[in-house]
């Protein structure tokens, strides 16, 4: 499938009912989603499990599986969002294993998997500080590969957070429109520079990452 072709069939992916601004709920924007997930499947990273984590309404996940990988596992802790999630999938006709727990609490062998690549488009910190530490130690924990979406400038941050467990193999910066989506917002779309991180795991086990 197309780049533009996967962009088009992810713009029907419905958003989130009442968006959490603590959880920085903003739905991942068609373009940006298909961008990420064009180049996974590039590099031949979307052929077998992947896991979407804080995959909030299924975009990442969906597309995932739109893609052709073999078993796709969503995990959010919003069961609103999940709701909506099992519907765009079933919206679009593909089968996605939505989870609802905590990033932290989610464990991969329950699922009969190792080793998955993990895509996710974390919570940038804007509203908690720290908040994308989560994502990434409980990533490097199950992964093997992982695509992490982060704001512009995270890369000396990002490097160093996941020594010496990974390393960035790839980085690819990307415009992210972001739809009005709270009220503090001005403009109907604000343009955020971003950056698509591709990580590589070096140990077998990065668990005890603080």
């Amino acid at each position: 499938m197309k780049k533009k072709q996967l962009e088009i069939l992810l713009e029907g992916v419905q958003g989130f009912y009442k968006p959490d601004l603590r959880r920085e709920q903003y739905l991942t924007p068609a373009p940006i989603a298909a961008e990420l997930l064009h180049f996974a499947h590039m590099r031949g990273d979307l052929s077998g499990t992947v896991c979407d984590l804080g995959c909030g309404t299924g975009i990442l996940a969906i597309g995932a599986k739109l893609l052709g990988a073999e078993k796709v596992i969503g995990v959010d802790s919003d069961l609103g969002a999940l709701r909506i999630a099992r519907a765009n999938a079933k919206n679009l006709g593909v089968d996605v294993e939505f989870i609802c727990c905590d990033v932290m609490d989610f464990a991969i062998h329950e699922h009969r998997s190792i080793n998955p690549t993990v895509i996710m488009n974390p919570p940038f910190g804007a509203q908690i500080k720290g908040s994308d530490r989560p994502f990434l130690r409980k990533a490097l924990e199950i992964g093997k590969t992982i695509y992490s979406l982060h704001n512009v400038g995270s890369m000396e941050f990002v490097s160093k957070y996941i020594q010496p467990y990974a390393i960035i193999t790839d980085c690819a910066k990307m415009g992210f429109p972001m739809k009005r989506t709270f009220e503090f917002h001005k403009k109907d779309i604000e343009m955020v520079n971003v950056e698509l991180y591709r990580l590589e795991r070096r140990e077998k086990d990065a668990k005890n990452k603080g």
